[in-house]
């Protein structure tokens, strides 16, 4: 199959209020590049002696790019640079609320200069977009569920970003989820795949914070192996259908058992350096 990651020039309109809405329009971009060469998470320690197959990443990643293709998505492409070998995680770089492009201020150097890749890019289209700059908040931290916003406060989003975020979003409740520190961001422990579900590895988070999350979800719980295997890190493209890892079984199981089709589709090597499905996406089109 070819995969056509750039079929228009301009992308003037983009809607997202939800993690499970019917999604439609997403940008990617290719694992060219990707390495572990400063360790940033746990992780990476773990894989960073074996560190990333490139090869074996770019067919990874095209796999998942045609998995979505074949879904009715359409997929966008950044350019890969050499300068960012983390650019495969889209997701970090900006989240789309409503009808706009929220770009991020990002919380580590190795990925400081990705937001202006995507500003370029976005540029070039027409689109408009709300940087938040001055303060570190990435889209890893940020979870949307219609008026409400979840911020994870990580070593990658900071009290002042969640500031920062409050007030760009004063139409919304904007909830914060302070996470323990050896995790990298909230979508690596906590996930929202239905007004009423949501994937959580309860170690990672304080007693208020699950108390809270459970008065208004069923609480899936991933354990510690298939968290390690970024097991809440799932992608929902709506119609109960969610893009998760071959190896993780038992959160595999327990969607099917709540009528989810589980597509199931290997990036192995690419999680080795910290993420997932959802972290290799930004949407951009949500119904």
């Amino acid at each position: 199959m070819t995969i056509n990651l750039e079929t228009t020039k301009y992308i003037t309109k983009h809607t997202c209020t939800s993690e499970y809405g019917d999604l439609k329009k997403v940008i990617v971009c290719s694992p060219t590049h990707m390495s572990i060469s400063e360790v940033i998470n746990e992780t990476q320690k773990h894989y960073v002696n074996d560190n990333i197959d490139e090869t074996i990443a770019l067919k990874q990643h095209r796999n998942f790019v045609n998995a979505m293709l074949a879904n009715g998505i359409e997929v966008y492409s950044l350019p890969p640079s050499e300068q960012y070998p983390e650019q495969v995680f889209t997701r970090d770089i900006g989240f789309t609320l409503g009808e706009t492009i929220f770009v991020s201020h990002m919380g580590s150097t190795i990925r400081s200069g990705e937001e202006d890749v995507l500003k370029s890019w976005l540029d070039e289209r027409n689109s408009s977009y709300k940087p938040l700059s001055g303060n570190s908040v990435e889209g890893g931290d940020v979870i949307i569920d219609r008026d409400t916003v979840y911020v994870g406060i990580s070593d990658r989003t900071s009290p002042e970003g969640l500031n920062h975020i409050k007030k760009a979003l004063q139409d919304h409740q904007v909830v914060p989820i302070p996470i323990e520190k050896s995790y990298l961001h909230l979508d690596c422990v906590f996930n929202v795949i239905s007004p009423t579900e949501a994937l959580i590895f309860s170690p990672a988070l304080r007693k208020a914070e699950i108390d809270l999350l459970s008065q208004r979800y069923e609480l899936i719980e991933v354990n510690k192996e298939e968290q390690f295997t970024m097991g809440t890190n799932v992608l929902s493209i709506g119609n109960k259908k969610i893009f998760s890892l071959p190896c993780n079984k038992n959160v595999n199981k327990q969607l099917r058992k709540r009528g989810y089709e589980v597509i199931e589709v290997d990036i192995s090597e690419i999680i080795k350096s910290g993420g997932s499905f959802r972290c290799c996406t930004l949407p951009l089109l949500r119904k």
